[in-house]
Formats: structure tokens, sequence, C-alpha cells
């Protein structure tokens, strides 16, 4: 009998907690099993493995990848699309070519000087950023007018998720599933406009096979999938957080010849 008022007592404060609520609860549950504070701590990250890209879900290409983050403290008037946050992607053993992503603008380097990103990439850039639950997590938890809204629970290949809405003032949504029992992300989806012919495409990213760096939980496995079709995968070798990187490492090198962007 009082097993059975337990049962009921926890099942009435499960309904008394409202979507949004629920939504918030679930989301720094995430963040605690991520690492909690270490995770808030962490200052940049260098993953180490394989990258793959697909075209129509065929492999068109792949590389040895090391991409280097760093993140940026966030100013508290910040706007909402503030990118809190660097990175360099250097491929081959030798990192002979690399994009660079400086916050307010993007590079091509190779040998032969740097390029600027067609502006298309860039925007894909900020609207993967910026709809990352790990950079949300990471970055924007604090954010005015953030707002978390479960949508219950669900089965999502073979395992039993939460989902949860997380929407900004911008009204830019990402749906994520969290895990029921590990509380990890597994998965992020949310959608966008293409700049030239306002099509919705949806943008899917998987995570998978956690290991703890440094008392974080990360993901070793990331695929992304746009409407469906699977365009990028990247294996992490290793991974490693607070290597003090340098800002030099998230700028131009000095009297590298800029080239013209293709017409």
């Amino acid at each position: 009998m009082r097993q059975g008022l337990v049962v009921l007592l926890v099942a009435a404060a499960g309904l008394a907690e409202t979507k949004q609520e629920h939504g918030r609860r679930v989301v720094h549950e995430a963040l605690e099993a991520l690492g909690g504070r270490r995770f808030l701590a962490m200052q940049d990250r260098v993953e180490t493995g394989r990258a793959y890209s697909f075209y129509r879900e065929e492999l068109s290409g792949l590389s040895i990848a090391k991409i280097y983050t760093k993140y940026v403290p966030r100013p508290q008037t910040a706007p909402a699309d503030f990118l809190g946050v660097r990175e360099r992607q250097a491929f081959g053993k030798d990192e002979y070519s690399s994009v660079l992503f400086t916050g307010d603008a993007g590079w091509e380097i190779t040998f032969r000087g740097a390029r600027p990103l067609p502006e298309e990439a860039l925007e894909r850039y900020r609207a993967s950023t910026l709809h990352n639950i790990f950079y949300i997590l990471r970055q924007r938890l604090d954010e005015p007018g953030l707002l978390f809204e479960s949508r219950g629970s669900e089965v999502w290949m073979n395992q039993p998720v939460e989902i949860v809405d997380v929407v900004d003032s911008e009204n830019r949504v990402v749906s994520v599933y969290f895990h029921r029992s590990t509380k990890l992300p597994l998965r992020q989806v949310f959608y966008r406009r293409d700049p030239k012919t306002r099509r919705r495409i949806e943008e899917d990213m998987e995570f998978g096979k956690y290991r703890d760096v440094g008392g974080i939980q990360w993901p070793f496995t990331m695929v992304r999938r746009r409407d469906g079709e699977k365009v990028y995968e990247i294996f992490s070798e290793s991974v490693a957080i607070n290597q003090n990187l340098s800002d030099s490492l998230f700028q131009l090198p000095p009297n590298i010849k800029i080239l013209k962007r293709p017409l």
C-alpha cells in the first residue's frame, strides 16, 4: 500500500511540472551527465580522427582531420547571434590545408594563400553552431529569452529518449533527443532556409560512442544529415581539452596572400 502511494506521489509530481519546467530539468540533467562544472569550464578542445564527406549517400572524400576549438567569453550585452567560439579544421597528416572560422569571417587556407569562404558556407556554419546542443550548453544557457520545452518521451533507434525543443529569442528552434538513462544527447534536428531559394532544409546530427575526456563525456562519432542524406561523418581517435591553445591558431598567418573568391 505504501509503495503504491509513493508511485502515485511521484506521478503527481511529474504531472505538476509544466512542459518548460520539465524541458529545463532534462537539459540540466544532460549538462550534469556531460560533466557539469567541468564541462562549463572547458576552454578549448582538440579532436583528432578521420572525417568523411558524402554526396548523395556516396563517399566523396576522406581525410585525417584535426579540429581545434576555442571558446570566447560571452559579453553581457551580446546579441542573440553572437558566436562565442573560434574553430580551425585542419586536414592531412601535415595539416596542409585548413578551414578557419574567426567568428565574423571564414577562410580556406592552403599553400597558395587564404581565400574567403562563400557567404553561404559561413552562414551555414553559424547556423549549425548556434543550434548545436553542446555549444548551447557551454555558451548560451544564461542567454535572455532562451526556453526549453519538453515534447515528451519516445523511442528513437530502439533507444528511449526525452525530446526537448530549445528556442531562443530569435525564434530559432532545435529539437534535441536525450537518452532517458544516460541523459546524454543522441540527436538534434533543426531547420534553416536556403538563402537563395528560401527552401526549407532539415539539418540532422547524431552523436555516439561517448568517452570520458578529463572528466567530460564527449561523443567520438558524429554524423550529419541534410534532408535525410548523410553529408558528413567524423570518427575521433583522440580528444583533448584545455590545451591552452594560442589565439594565433585562430588567426590568419601574418603576410599570408589573400586570394579572391571565385565568381
